[in-house]
């Protein structure tokens, strides 16, 4: 009996707090939503854009070049990316609502997050900033600064940064242009250099990569030396 009317006044009490709850709720809530672009975009925003966040695995697309996150939003959308939750995101969007959200995020420039530590060892990461800063003519690739900046930092319109993002992202991508399960437009350049690489070159850059600060006001830079060192259909002459 005493446990029959403590269960009744229980319920009675959370009834309660519910109904005077609920308008306060809906009070605070806006009648109707703003129509920005950021609100539209909270979704993306959720995995792409945290701040003080440097997520394993999702990058920052915060400042990236507008034609760069263009293009990979036409690539998850015509399959030459790989990722369903993208995939389902931007599968019936047309291609000018496209170019709203990559020029969106290309305006944003949030604080870069912090550099990783690396558990690499010293000859590794040396190897890795070889690759970055020089290239190896040996096997015939060209350095990550030759194509994506001399900071790193990408090229407008179309080459990305590389500095800041997560090593686990960057691995992870270098599998898939490998795998063959990332592609771009023909000629597709990155295809052609991991088949290039071995899979120690790609722990080694991309260890390298992973430690390295992005400065607080980086940007794109605006221009590089053309032609290119190797042809990309994603960044033509």
């Amino acid at each position: 009996m005493r446990n029959t009317l403590t269960s009744t006044v229980v319920l009675g009490a959370l009834a309660f707090v519910a109904m005077t709850a609920a308008p306060l709720h809906a009070a605070e809530r806006p009648a109707v939503l703003p129509d920005t672009m950021q609100q539209r975009l909270l979704a993306c925003a959720s995995c792409h854009a945290k701040k003080d966040v440097n997520d394993a695995f999702f990058p920052r697309i915060s400042g990236k070049p507008a034609g760069y996150l263009y293009n990979q939003l036409v690539n998850f959308r015509e399959g030459r990316r790989q990722f369903p939750l993208m995939t389902y995101m931007v599968d019936y969007l047309p291609d000018a609502y496209l170019r709203e959200i990559a020029d969106h995020f290309a305006g944003e420039h949030l604080p870069p997050a912090p550099a990783r530590a690396s558990a690499s060892s010293p000859a590794v990461l040396a190897r890795g900033r070889q690759l970055a800063m020089q290239g190896d003519p040996a096997i015939k690739v060209p350095a990550c600064i030759a194509c994506h900046g001399e900071k790193l930092t990408g090229v407008t319109p179309s080459i990305p940064g590389l500095v800041g993002l997560p090593p686990d992202y960057l691995t992870a991508q270098f599998g898939a242009w490998r795998n063959k399960t990332r592609r771009a437009h023909e000629p597709d350049c990155m295809a052609v250099i991991t088949e290039r690489m071995s899979l120690e070159d790609m722990a080694a850059v991309t260890a390298w990569l992973g430690t390295q600060q992005a400065a607080p006001d980086a940007r794109p830079a605006t221009a590089i030396a053309r032609p290119l060192p190797i042809k990309c259909g994603s960044a033509p002459d």
